[in-house]
């Protein structure tokens, strides 16, 4: 006769081991501020988005104590890892050679730089730090989150989230029904070619990326939504290239609408597990819907940015099989549209060289650089004096230069 008691036996015996024997998300925890200048109460801003946006007048102090402390001081969401880690080996160490008597460390210093780590043929070759970082270190990628973006939509492409480049945005945004936004296709979008007017002056307060987090929220609706919904298109579709973060955080809209799944859980479940991130990473998310936000905020080490760069090397496969859409993964780092004199463009949010290899650049010196003609990775993090020069850009392209002519 089944009594009480025997009921809790089956149930102990056999209910709660299954329990327990499901896979789960490894707990994270983001790092605790120590500073009390650095608690979101002391920064300038009334809202949470205005207090992001100062983020581009910081002085120089305030930018080597906090790019490592974004995810504690905004709120954000964190990208879980899995049981199993991808070891980095490391083997014999180069020495960068650059055509003066120019060291790195003086690079390092110079260029107020966080970290770099290359990885040749799938070791590490050369891993350096400065004062502000260590391996451990999760550090803000800013812009670097765009290509990281674009990834997941080679992957949603892949398993039919998005069913279609040419699909239009007011299919899975319904805000942008009846707006100009909701008739540019997804396509348009990764490669910034909208047609619709935006400026990303980083030194101009009044600029579009300076002001897009600045409005009181309107209910739960995205900062970015509210204030790209009514923009208006001053040249036709797909005809002009022109740089907009505010574009890229639509992205990240589009993404978690098609999947119903935030960006760092989608991140998680198709980059961070299955290719054996070693630290938990952390996305910002907005204050007004508590959705990622697509153009920046990801932070995460140095290790695994070069990781996700060996994603890219490795064309995304596991056991064979690419966990991307193959025509996305042939179009995402391809020069699509001329940006530069030097040869350079623009794929699918991603920077391509005429050599063949590409990068995802972050303002304040973020980077992960793939060769994949010299099977080569370099991820760097920094606080670089000012958002973006022509003369910062030189020294980091001389950096790549002097490490691939270390190889």
């Amino acid at each position: 006769m089944i009594n009480q008691y025997n009921i809790l036996l089956v149930f102990l015996f056999c209910v709660f081991p299954f329990l327990y024997s499901q896979e789960k998300d490894i707990e994270c925890f983001p790092q605790q501020i120590t500073d009390k200048r650095d608690f979101p109460k002391n920064i300038p801003g009334k809202t949470m988005g205005q207090k992001l946006e100062s983020l581009l007048f910081w002085s120089q102090e305030e930018k080597e104590r906090r790019f490592a402390l974004m995810h504690s001081i905004y709120p954000s969401l964190p990208v879980a890892i899995g049981k199993k880690v991808k070891p980095l080996m490391k083997t014999e160490v180069i020495t960068p050679l650059w055509e003066n008597d120019y060291k790195l460390s003086s690079y390092i210093e110079d260029n107020k730089i966080g970290g770099v780590i290359v990885l040749h043929n799938n070791k590490i070759k050369l891993e350096a730090y400065g004062k502000m970082a260590n391996e451990n270190t999760l550090w803000t990628s800013y812009s670097v989150a765009k290509s990281i973006s674009s990834m997941l939509v080679g992957a949603a492409l892949k398993d039919r989230s998005i069913q279609s480049m040419d699909d239009e945005l007011q299919k899975y945004i319904v805000e942008l029904k009846g707006k100009e936004y909701g008739k540019v296709t997804v396509r348009e979008l990764l490669t910034m070619t909208s047609g619709i007017q935006w400026n990303e002056d980083y030194a101009d307060p009044n600029s579009d990326v300076a002001l897009m987090y600045q409005n009181d929220c309107e209910g739960e609706e995205a900062h970015i939504l509210t204030y790209m919904k009514n923009l208006k298109q001053i040249h036709s579709a797909g005809e002009r290239w022109n740089y907009s973060t505010g574009e890229t955080d639509l992205i990240g809209i589009l993404i978690q609408r098609a999947t119903g799944k935030s960006l760092s859980k989608y991140l998680s479940e198709k980059f961070w597990q299955p290719f054996g991130m070693e630290h938990c990473g952390f996305w910002l998310t907005d204050e007004c819907s508590n959705m990622n936000i697509g153009g920046s905020g990801l932070s995460a080490s140095i290790r695994d940015y070069a990781r996700l760069g060996l994603v890219m090397l490795q064309e995304g496969k596991i056991d064979g099989d690419s966990i991307f859409d193959l025509k996305w993964l042939e179009n995402a780092t391809s020069i699509l549209y001329p940006t530069d004199e030097r040869g350079g463009g623009y794929g699918y949010l991603w920077w391509c060289n005429p050599d063949g290899s590409y990068a995802a650049q972050g303002i304040f010196g973020q980077m992960i650089y793939i060769n994949p003609s010299k099977h080569l990775v370099i991820a760097q993090v920094a606080a670089w004096t000012e958002a973006s020069s022509k003369e910062l850009s030189k020294n980091r392209q001389e950096f790549i230069d002097a490490v691939i002519r270390s190889l």
